[in-house]
């Protein structure tokens, strides 16, 4: 085994000491207000950007620059394969910055914040600063109309997202990202496909929004024409293959697909701990400090938003601890 494998698992076991853990999240969540928690946080790994004086929307952004930082050093540490498996595994935060860029290009407002960008109408951060996570990101900030942003995604490694509405270009790059993690990250295609049908399944069967066909042909790399064709709910979850099906086990109607998002997230922490318990080196314990940080980061987030509401022991505290999602 290579000297950079060495030196990667290394810093990814390492990097564990940056969550807060169940503990530091309960205290997060029953914080008497919003600053009590900013000032627990100020004291932690997630320090680097909290501010007294911050909205809800602003500490919750904070925290997710600390992930992304923390993912930067973590992928830094890696051979060229383990660098590869952190950038498909960030994706999430190049989506973010183009969502934005192009909410601004449709002169839209902010539509409902995605997995990891939380903000009220009205909140428009800067773009996340990606470094070597980035895919695409420079020639995409470059674009300076709707249509020149999809020709930009077509051009690269992303793909034509089949449209270039806010929520086209939004559902093309994730079903990518979801693709492209199934089948260049070690141990996460269970994550990636049932993450792609919680997806799919919300926007076709809740929001009643046609897939482009772009899109939908990706989609169906991952979960089979079958389910991307479905024209039930019902029909979609029967014709799942063993990597997605398992999420959407008891969640019998559409409008329940909600609770499959916290037994996602409980699934990738279980297995993010279980890989990075691994002794050998390799690509597993690197995925795995990746999952378990980018959980930790959702908890603190949610903990913030139930200090923000008055906290307190009893203020849902549990639900956070229990449903990272």
């Amino acid at each position: 085994m290579g000297a950079g494998w060495v030196a990667g698992v290394t810093r990814a076991r390492a990097l564990r000491t940056r969550c807060l853990g169940e503990d530091g999240v309960r205290n997060v969540a029953e914080s008497g207000t919003l600053e009590d928690a900013l000032r627990y946080v100020a004291a932690t790994a997630y320090r680097h950007d909290v501010a007294s004086g911050a909205t809800p929307a602003e500490a919750q952004r904070a925290v997710s620059s600390a992930l992304l930082w923390h993912l930067r050093v973590l992928a830094g540490w890696q051979p060229a394969a383990g660098a590869a498996a952190v950038r498909a595994l960030t994706a999430g935060f190049e989506i973010s910055n183009t969502e934005h860029h192009l909410r601004s290009l449709s002169a839209v407002s902010p539509g409902p914040a995605g997995p990891g960008e939380p903000g009220p109408e009205g909140f428009r951060p800067p773009p996340y600063r990606l470094g070597t996570l980035a895919l695409a990101w420079t020639r995409l900030a470059r674009a300076r109309t709707p249509s020149e942003l999809r020709t930009a995604l077509a051009a690269s490694d992303w793909g034509d997202p089949g449209g270039d509405s806010p929520a086209e270009v939004a559902t093309g790059m994730r079903v990518s990202a979801a693709v492209r993690v199934a089948t260049a990250v070690p141990g996460a295609e269970r994550w990636a496909a049932s993450r792609l049908a919680l997806l799919f399944g919300r926007e076709v069967f809740v929001v009643g929004r046609r897939i482009p066909d772009a899109s939908a042909r990706r989609a169906a790399r991952l979960l089979g024409p079958r389910a991307v064709d479905a024209g039930s709910y019902a029909g979609f979850r029967e014709a799942l293959p063993a990597t997605a099906t398992w999420l959407l086990d008891d969640v019998d109607e559409a409008a329940d697909l909600w609770r499959a998002e916290a037994r996602w997230w409980e699934a990738v922490e279980e297995d993010g701990r279980e890989l990075l318990r691994r002794s050998r080196f390799g690509p597993h314990p690197v995925v795995g400090a990746v999952a378990l940080l980018s959980a930790d980061a959702w908890r603190t987030r949610g903990a913030l938003e139930l200090a923000a509401r008055g906290g307190g022991p009893g203020n849902r505290s549990a639900e956070v601890l229990d449903a990272p999602g």
